[in-house]
């Protein structure tokens, strides 16, 4: 198997509800994101965010799922990406992988990381991936 990579731009639009908890320490809350993805990676994901938000600036962390459907350098399919982030006093840590066996069609065997960075507005992904389709399945009798 070899690594590809497909490197890119997406827009994101945020759909934010209220926080469901704000006790002392921290304020907890849940958001929705529609990214549409361009470059090798071409199509659309739906995200649901988890956050938790310290009383100190600059500290946060933040769980989220993403299904993606689209299209991946001319392979068509879905696959869900599990995001992990921290950050602490405005240092950011964050691991976006594909979650185990969650490739569809032709995206069946899909794994692989994906960084974003944001930089004057715009976002871009850098998404390291492989892709081992799996063994056909036998069937008896035939």
């Amino acid at each position: 198997m070899t690594t590809q990579v497909a490197k890119g731009t997406f827009e994101i639009e945020r759909h934010a509800e209220p926080p469901y908890d704000t006790a002392p320490g921290a304020t907890l809350g849940q958001t929705r994101f529609e990214k549409r993805f361009k470059g090798p990676l071409k199509g659309t994901s739906s995200v649901h965010m988890l956050s938790a938000v310290s009383t100190t600036p600059g500290s946060a962390g933040y769980v989220a799922l993403e299904r993606v459907s689209g299209v991946l350098d001319g392979l068509a399919g879905s696959f869900v990406l599990q995001h992990s982030g921290t950050m602490a006093a405005g240092k950011q840590a964050l691991s976006v992988t594909v979650v185990p066996d969650t490739g569809t069609g032709e995206l069946r065997g899909l794994a692989g990381n994906m960084t974003i960075e944001i930089a004057d507005g715009n976002h871009y992904y850098n998404f390291e991936y492989v892709l081992d389709p799996p063994a056909a399945v036998a069937t008896e009798g035939g």
